[in-house]
């Protein structure tokens, strides 16, 4: 063929010339549909060696004329043996593999001809996709319901093509789709909600959606019988439309932009609140999502925990506390705890972790949030409740002041400022140890005891939501940087009961007065690190028994042994407060470090499945170079036989993958593949060596494509780099794989606070155990002078 398309059709088949040989272009076997004498489609196959730097246009054109084929080039596409369109970013990589491609006609003659034939045609995108949006609005006159099922079946694959998309749209698409979509049921409804999961991974053509389709979908998801084939791409659609929040829109940079309001004719405009007041019309919705967390199906089990991340994670304030109740009183941590221990493990790990860490910003908001007994009713019912439990008159004192709060524990009358500390979190852990606990005999118990000697139990009680704050890194409403589960920590409340109870018995059991508070809560702080910890493989009732039955002496003397090796100004309050400071800080930094290194790029090895059948796979490049752009959006990269110098930017790294589609970051995958090292460019002499997992390896998954990469790292820093920093770029993520960063954020959290105390320390400053705040100005006749 002439003008960079060489035809080699009379040479016998293979028998191409070498592709390795200097200045020769690889020849590829094309294949092309055609009309018979017989009226009857005819295919025939030519060796043709393209040039990799022709578009597909002209390539296509090239082929048109010098095969002889009717029709104009513009209803001809080229695509490789699975069906995959060959674009102008992946032509060239396909010559180089020597693809084998397939050139197909389609006028409307052929088309209806091949129809009647084959059942379905791959046609030229724009084309394609204006015949099958005709088809869809037109299928109640045109369509019986087993040929809108297999147009819709080709819709579903074709969508994911840009091209093919934007003409769909262009059509009028969307509004037939989701009226089928509005009317279908069965495997009919499963073909069209895929497709819409696949128009949406677009970042525009969707913005029209209303507020009927997306009650269409919560009502799908509601019903129970729903089939899990639909509920799968139904799930995905809402999480898309949760994620689609104005305030998520990205700037130039990559960083979300806007304050909430919908940006015009963007995808940005819909939102948890949006899809929320859906969700209040069906209140079985969010019980039935949940339940989907024990279906016998890994993938559906995975999209509904996906789905409640985003829920959690894009609450906005309005409707946070109405949400986090429903979720709670369905008791979704119980169904994620039973998921830890459950055989797909593996599968949802990183889920279960993203759900941990969303629950950790829950309480850390509840912990910041303060209470308002005199504007908010259900903080006024808590504390009338806690009181009522109690089974305490209240009295005056010897100043004729009322007596009440400080017969419980407080040490003053004004529970709003007792509960300054710890918020709505810890009003909730008294309500629940007050509802569990037989309080009003704990408390006249208490109270038939000398003052000094009485228990404190409302400031027991605070002091141990702190101390398991503390345990569980409460710092900050930023990710968590546990590596592992806790599933003790998603029973936080009855944890606080059994602490408290045992900071009450060990009062009681040292004989304790008001001036050895500080002591008892060294014990219950020794005590929590002793029982808690390694909480991922022990036992509900171990935990039971070394709260409830340890006795005195053995937690004094283990204590006493910890304090030999720390010191106990760290436990002070302000030096809490300070750590928790800095752990924010140390966070971010860590974080920022992690995505600089995306932006940098590396080096990986092209990594294979670890089963037998892969046991002599290797892949013609096993090297891959990969690179976060600037936009935060999509990893670049480009696979080779050797390393080589890459440049800064883009230009040699033709191939990317779209941030937005990966949904887990699996660890621990995949092996090396036979004969190649990881650090070293040369290969090993040992190839039939069988393949082992290696702990350097991770996978980018998808939930609809499965593994978009296969790789290993060199080293273990870079294993943490990316695994860490892909996990901290997705939106309804946010926890850390790797121990390598939990500790970086621990030893400068650590550093910091042991530097910031230097300076306190090496002036001989006291630190108090506690900061009073003092009395309230009497007017507002006063003025905050500035500091020089």
């Amino acid at each position: 063929m002439s003008n960079g398309v060489h035809n080699s059709a009379r040479s016998p088949l293979g028998q191409t010339p070498s592709a390795s040989k200097p200045g020769l272009v690889p020849t590829n076997s094309v294949t092309y549909t055609t009309t018979g004498p017989d009226g009857q489609p005819l295919q025939k196959t030519v060796r043709a060696r393209i040039e990799p730097t022709l578009t597909v246009a002209d390539v296509v054109k090239q082929l048109c004329i010098n095969l002889k084929m009717t029709g104009s080039p513009t209803y001809f596409a080229l695509r490789d043996e699975k069906d995959e369109l060959v674009t102008n970013e992946n032509l060239r990589k396909m010559i180089k593999n020597k693809v084998n491609l397939k050139c197909v006609e389609c006028n409307t003659i052929v088309y209806a001809r091949l129809l009647n034939s084959f059942g379905r045609l791959v046609n030229a995108p724009r084309r394609e996709a204006g015949e099958i949006a005709d088809k869809i609005a037109w299928r109640e006159e045109n369509l019986r319901d087993d040929k809108l099922k297999l147009t819709l079946f080709s819709l579903q694959k074709y969508i994911k093509e840009e091209e093919f998309a934007s003409s769909f749209i262009e059509h009028a698409g969307l509004g037939s789709l989701v009226d089928v979509i509005a009317t279908s049921h069965g495997n009919t409804l499963a073909y069209a909600l895929a497709a819409m999961q696949n128009l949406m991974e677009l970042e525009y053509g969707w913005e029209t959606l209303s507020g009927d389709f997306i009650l269409r979908i919560v009502q799908i998801l509601s019903s129970p019988h729903s089939l899990i084939n639909v509920c799968r791409p139904a799930t995905a659609i809402l999480k898309k439309l949760v994620e689609a929040d104005p305030r998520s829109f990205p700037g130039t940079s990559g960083v979300s932009t806007s304050q909430g309001t919908p940006v015009p004719g963007s995808i940005y405009r819909y939102g948890f609140g949006v899809v929320f007041e859906q969700m209040r019309k069906e209140p079985g919705f969010l019980q039935t999502v949940i339940s989907r967390l024990g279906s016998a199906d890994t993938a559906m089990a995975q999209y509904s925990m996906m789905l409640i991340n985003s829920l959690l994670s894009h609450a906005d304030d309005a409707k946070w506390e109405e949400f986090i109740t429903q979720l709670e009183n369905l008791n979704v941590r119980k169904a994620v705890a039973r998921l830890m221990s459950s055989h797909t493990i593996d599968d949802l790990m990183s889920c279960i972790l993203d759900f941990q860490a969303n629950m950790i910003r829950i309480a850390y908001r509840k912990k910041t949030t303060p209470i308002d007994p005199q504007n908010e009713p259900a903080h006024y019912k808590a504390l009338n409740n806690v009181w009522e439990s109690s089974g305490i008159e209240p009295g005056v004192d010897q100043q004729g002041e009322t007596l009440k709060w400080r017969k419980l524990g407080f040490d003053t009358e004004d529970v709003a400022q007792e509960f300054s500390d710890v918020g709505v979190l810890g009003l909730e852990c008294l309500v629940r140890f007050s509802s569990m606990i037989k309080c009003s005999i704990l408390n006249l118990s208490q109270l038939s005891r000398p003052q000094e000697r009485r228990c404190p139990i409302a400031r027991a009680s605070n002091e141990v939501v702190e101390l398991l704050s503390e345990h569980w890194a409460i710092f900050a409403p930023g990710y968590s940087t546990s590596t592992a589960f806790q599933p003790f920590f998603l029973e936080f409340y009855r944890v606080h009961v059994l602490v408290a109870q045992f900071f009450i018995r060990m009062w009681n059991e040292s004989g304790a007065v008001q001036s050895d508070f500080a002591r008892v809560v060294a014990l219950a702080h020794s005590q929590i690190k002793h029982t808690l910890k390694n909480e991922n493989s022990r036992k509900w009732y171990e935990v039971e028994h070394d709260l409830l039955q340890c006795e005195y002496r053995t937690v004094r003397d283990r204590q006493m042994k910890e304090l030999e090796l720390e010191d106990d100004l760290l436990s002070k309050i302000p030096v809490r407060n300070l750590r928790s400071k800095l752990y924010k800080e140390s966070y971010e930094f860590v974080r920022q470090q992690r995505i600089q290194c995306l932006f940098q790029g590396a080096w990986f090895v092209n990594a294979v499945p670890s089963s037998p059948q892969t046991t002599n796979r290797r892949p013609s490049r096993p090297w891959r170079f990969m690179r976060l752009d600037n936009g935060l959006k999509y990893i670049h990269y480009v696979d080779s036989t050797v390393k080589f110098l890459v440049r800064a930017g883009l230009e040699d790294l033709p191939e990317r993958i779209e941030v937005a589609a990966i949904s887990e970051i699996a660890t621990g995958t995949c092996a090396l593949p036979p004969g190649v090292l990881r650090d070293a460019s040369d290969l090993s002499p040992n190839t039939n060596a069988p393949l082992e997992v290696s702990p350097l390896s991770f996978s980018l998954m998808s939930v609809q494509e499965g593994s978009l990469a296969d790789v290993i790292a060199a080293d273990h820093s870079r294993w943490a780099d990316w695994t860490d920093g892909l996990n901290m770029l997705r939106r309804d993520g946010g926890h850390v794989t790797s121990k390598e960063t939990a500790g970086y954020v621990h030893a400068l959290t650590e550093i910091g606070l042991k530097i910031q105390l230097l300076n306190l320390s090496g002036e001989m400053v006291e630190i108090p155990s506690g900061l009073a705040a003092g009395p309230s100005p009497m007017n507002t006749d006063f003025f905050f002078s500035d500091l020089i």
